[in-house]
């Protein structure tokens, strides 16, 4: 097994330093899907030369990364110079080592909470309880799905900081299940200054830090137990963002920063198309309305986060993984740097494919957009044979898509526990062959 793991990290990698001495890159650069007002690197390299002309890159409009980061990267190309992607290389592969190490604390958190769980299954339920063999060959799964995945490839040779958002990211995914609260909120801190949406994963860190203390009898199953681990988690994650402010407020000697980077997300000021939903509408908007709307679009990226924080309070993890997929997908300057994350952590629940309804529509959906919007934006602005409705229309498949998947997945979660609880037996009294039916 690790045999195969090592051979998708150096084909991944190898793969990744053959096209970026191609001119691919520069095309996957200038690609909409990938680059974002928030994750272009021209734009970085336009800060950091603002920077060393000792001009503040966000007097303008152009500039929108955070300071701690401009100041790392603008150290980090000091040293590469011309060699910047090896920067990208490195990122990418610490992703993968990431998932690596997520995808084993994953396989013993299932097995530890399927052990306690076990006396409220269903005897009949024996061959869907997960196998510590089966779950051995996650780590397979995971590292594949990001070193091999076309998403994870073109946000790394287009030089996209989605790629340092996405590590973060997983950061807080790997100390929460190492249930290392300091550095799970640190990590969350990071990632919420870096991309604001991030701030919603709190809600499953605390769940599973009780969740955790309960499966290793550190601590009672009680509310105010629950209480105290939310609250701490709140109150750490506070702390270190404030941090994180105020180191940036002595490094910009303004905060200036503020309105650049958490506005500019909050408000959609740039309405340069995307994979998103909202550049189209803001684009036909009036502008009466705008106020209104950026309030509706914007809940939509938070307010899920409480009624599935109820439904999936036994399951954290789950819901760490769901919360980033409907960011990623409701956020206002999306990008293949949100897919690429999703996918990769994907097969984490192999357990639940069994139970999608949609996963070849789904998978052709993605297919068919991949191709088909570099050729509708060409239609659009250079032949002149299409208009922006063109677009818009493959990037709603692409966002209707994610939604189907998603949906998908939570239908499969609620059809797995349903079965591990009652069994695969659906015969009714009268010998007939029983349904299953959500409502």
């Amino acid at each position: 097994m690790a045999i195969i793991v090592h051979i998708c990290f150096v084909v991944g990698l190898g793969l990744r330093f053959w096209l970026f001495k191609t001119s691919f890159p520069g095309w996957l650069a200038s690609r909409v899907e990938i680059s974002t007002p928030l994750t272009s690197w021209k734009r970085v390299m336009e800060g950091i030369y603002l920077t060393r002309e000792h001009v503040s890159p966000y007097s303008g409009d152009l500039f929108h990364e955070t300071p701690l980061m401009l100041k790392w990267l603008d150290l980090v190309l000091k040293v590469f110079k011309q060699y910047d992607y090896l920067i990208f290389l490195a990122a990418d592969t610490l992703i993968g080592i990431l998932l690596l190490k997520i995808a084993n604390l994953f396989s013993k958190y299932m097995l530890l909470k399927q052990a306690a769980d076990s006396p409220n299954y269903s005897p009949e339920a024996s061959s869907l309880l997960l196998r510590k063999e089966s779950l051995r060959k996650l780590e397979i799964f995971v590292v594949a799905a990001h070193m091999l995945n076309p998403y994870s490839i073109a946000v790394c040779l287009a030089r996209s900081t989605g790629i340092f958002h996405n590590l973060l990211v997983l950061l807080a995914f790997f100390f929460t299940m190492k249930a290392q609260t300091i550095l799970s909120t640190l990590c969350l801190a990071f990632a919420t200054y870096e991309s604001f949406y991030p701030l919603v994963l709190c809600v499953p860190a605390a769940l599973f830090f009780h969740q955790y203390s309960v499966l290793n009898k550190k601590s009672v199953k009680e509310e105010s137990s629950s209480l105290v681990y939310f609250l701490t988690t709140l109150g750490l994650f506070s702390f270190w963002f404030l941090m994180l402010l105020a180191v940036s407020y002595h490094l910009d000697e303004s905060a200036q920063f503020v309105s650049s980077i958490y506005g500019f997300i909050l408000t959609v000021p740039d309405l340069s198309p995307n994979i998103g939903i909202f550049w189209y509408f803001f684009t036909e908007m009036f502008e009466h309305f705008r106020i209104f709307f950026l309030f509706v679009f914007q809940i939509n990226a938070l307010i899920y986060t409480v009624p599935l924080a109820v439904r999936l309070r036994e399951q954290p993890i789950f819901l760490m993984y769901i919360l980033t997929f409907l960011t990623g997908v409701f956020k206002s300057y999306p990008s293949y740097s949100d897919v690429s994350i999703i996918l990769a952590l994907l097969p984490l629940w192999k357990h639940l494919f069994a139970y999608l309804r949609n996963s070849f529509i789904v998978t052709c959906m993605f297919i068919c957009c991949t191709v088909f919007s570099p050729l509708l934006w060409h239609l659009w602005l250079y032949a002149g044979s299409a208009n922006a409705n063109f677009y818009f229309a493959i990037t709603l498949v692409f966002t209707t898509a994610e939604i189907f998947l998603v949906t998908d997945l939570l239908y499969a979660n609620l059809r797995w526990e349903y079965d591990l609880t009652y069994g695969l037996n659906r015969k009714l009294e009268d010998g007939k062959e029983g349904q299953v039916v959500l409502e």
